[in-house]
Formats: structure tokens, sequence, C-alpha cells
């Protein structure tokens, strides 16, 4: 198994829990997420993103946030993170006791304007405040704050993004005191060149250490090439979805995270050791299956199983 104490090479967090629930119709039940959460933990995952502090008439899908913080915090060795679009969001995850809250800041105004009704303008006041308010808490055990540049490889809504207001979207975030930025395929039109290309931008103008991640989507089939891409510029935190579920509910036609268990494996293959326990993974799959018996669920390895003699990275070290 992968599983155990080694360093990883790759940091993978699940984000199923949240971008995966909140563009499905079924309300999971909140004891159903807390068996995912706890059987994903199980399996070596660092991190999961367990829900949002968004309006539960907007997103009914992830009313238990707070709830499911709380859960997920008293698990042994395990970061819980939360998405909080909005001042409102950040305090209520600082209240939750959350490791990190992640912003999200869309490049493209026309997409800002559908999924949080800000300007970019507004966005970056908003920034500064939830700054400040986690600035107020005592510096040991408070969340880092990570801007995540959603639609940065394009939109659905408005076509083509400029790369240079990506980069300047960075700068900006980090000048007001953003922990960190991330880059994100909202809506699957990002490309390996593009990876690469961005992420060496961004490094350029902010530091690598201030940009260490990337959110991709795999609606064209490009997720795992993009993950190559990403890996080869330095990128080694990796957001997936077990089963592949998610997509914005803002970003027409924006759908599919890139497959946790696929991820793994593609990881893992090349000997990239990620802490995590793909038959494990595949267990977990079966119970979020039969808790969203109406959904599908995606993922090459799920289908073929994994291969006769198939080795874990750093499986010796274990």
């Amino acid at each position: 198994m992968a599983t155990g104490g080694a360093t990883r090479d790759v940091y993978v967090s699940e984000v199923g829990t949240r971008d995966g629930l909140q563009n499905v119709d079924t309300v999971m039940p909140t004891d159903a997420k807390k068996a995912w959460i706890a059987a994903e933990a199980a399996a070596g995952v660092p991190e999961i993103e367990v829900g949002s502090f968004v309006p539960a008439r907007l997103l009914p899908q992830l009313a238990d946030t707070a709830d499911l913080v709380s859960f997920a915090r008293a698990l042994p060795d395990l970061s819980v993170a939360v998405l909080a679009p909005n001042l409102h969001g950040v305090r209520a995850a600082l209240e939750s006791g959350a490791h990190r809250i992640s912003v999200p800041l869309s490049v493209s105004e026309t997409h800002s304007l559908a999924n949080v009704k800000k300007t970019h303008a507004e966005m970056f006041e908003e920034i500064a405040a939830m700054v400040a308010a986690i600035a107020e808490r005592p510096s040991q055990g408070r969340p880092a704050l990570e801007v995540s540049l959603s639609t940065a490889f394009g939109c659905t809504l408005e076509g083509p993004v400029p790369e240079d207001r990506v980069v300047a979207m960075a700068e900006r975030v980090i000048e007001l005191g953003a922990d960190d930025v991330g880059l994100s395929d909202t809506t699957g039109y990002g490309n390996p060149a593009q990876v690469r290309r961005l992420t060496r931008r961004v490094h350029a103008a902010v530091g690598a250490d201030r940009m260490t991640g990337i959110h991709l989507h795999n609606t064209r089939g490009q997720g795992l090439a993009n993950v190559m891409a990403a890996l080869d510029e330095g990128l080694a935190t990796i957001d997936s979805s077990l089963g592949g579920l998610g997509g914005c509910p803002f970003a027409p036609g924006a759908s599919g995270n890139i497959v946790t268990e696929d991820l793994v494996f593609l990881l893992e293959s090349m000997g990239l050791y990620t802490g995590i326990d793909i038959e494990q993974l595949l267990a977990v799959r079966d119970g979020v299956q039969a808790a969203l018996p109406h959904e599908t669920l995606y993922g090459f390895v799920a289908d073929a199983g994994l291969p006769k003699g198939f080795e874990y990275a750093r499986a010796a070290l274990d």
C-alpha cells in the first residue's frame, strides 16, 4: 500500500466533497459525506476540501460545511480546506477552524459577476478585508489564505482570457496579503503549453513559493496531460475529485474534475510518492456511488483495475 510517513513527492488535494457535490442535483446526506471524508483520509489523502461557505439557498448541497469541518478536524494528519467566496464566508471559515481557505477570483470579469456577483475591483476590496479578518486571529493556528485564479485558461462566457491579466491579478492578490495564489482551469480550456507558460510567468512575477498548486478539469480530455506540464514546472499540489465529479454551476459546460484515482495511479506509476492507497480509494468510490446512485462516476483505473505486478512508489519505506 502507498500510505506511510515518507515525505510526499506530490500533494493530492481532494475537492470532490466541495467542487464535486456543488454540481450535482442530489443533496448527499451529511453522514455519507463524513464517511467519504473519513475513508479518504484513511486511504492517505492528505487534504480534503470539505465544502464551501455559501448561502444554503444557492447551494443546498453544501449547507453542512461547518459540521464537516468540525468532523474532519478530528481526523489525524488531515488538512481541512474550505472555499469562501466573500468576507462573510471567510469569517464562517475562521469560526469553523478550517486549516486552509480558498477564495475564487475569476480572471474573467463576466464569470466573476455570474459566480460571486462582484467586479474585479470589488473582489480586490473583499480580499483585502479577508486578509485583515484573518490577521486579527492569533498567529498560531491561523489558516492559510489561497486565492484561486478561476477561468485562468479561458472562459465559457467571455472566451479567451489575456495572460497578462492573469499575471497582473496574481501580483495584486499577493500584494494584498494572500499567502499564495493558484491557477484554476475552471472551464477545461487549458492545454499543456498554456500550463507551462502561465506557470512560468506567475512564478517569475510572485515567486515559485507563492504558487505551488493547480486546479485542473478534464472537460476536453487534457487533464492528466496538464498535470504532467504542471509537474514539469515544479507545481507539487494537484486538486482532483473522486470519480471526476464536479464543475462550476455558473460556467456553462464546465464539467469534470480530473479523477483522483487516475491521478494517483499516474503519479505512483511514475515513481512519485503520494502516500495514497489506490485500492482503498476504489472502495471509497463504491460508497460514494451508493450515496449518489443517479450520478455518473468516471475513471479508467476503476474500469480496468490496477495492472498485474503494480508497485507503489517507495513502497519499501512503508
